[in-house]
């Protein structure tokens, strides 16, 4: 298993928020995060996310996958 498999959408979601993101609501099934300094993100409420997808999340928000593990 990869580093980023078993991650779901609220629990990317927790993650992203200790960098600063706000959750401004929720469109379906995606949740969209706000922050001012930073891209918006669109993130799916999955039970797990393909690693991929997670992975463009992250360098979207102009982070490393190591920072994004750290906050896990």
């Amino acid at each position: 298993m990869g580093k980023l498999s078993n991650i779901s959408g609220k629990d990317a979601v927790k993650i992203f928020c200790k960098f600063g993101y706000v959750v401004d609501h929720q469109t379906g099934s995606h949740i969209i995060l706000y922050h001012k300094a930073r891209p918006t993100l669109s993130i799916p409420n999955h039970k797990e996310l393909a690693p991929g997808l997670l992975r463009g999340l992250i360098r979207k928000s102009r982070l490393t996958v190591e920072e994004f593990l750290e906050k896990r």
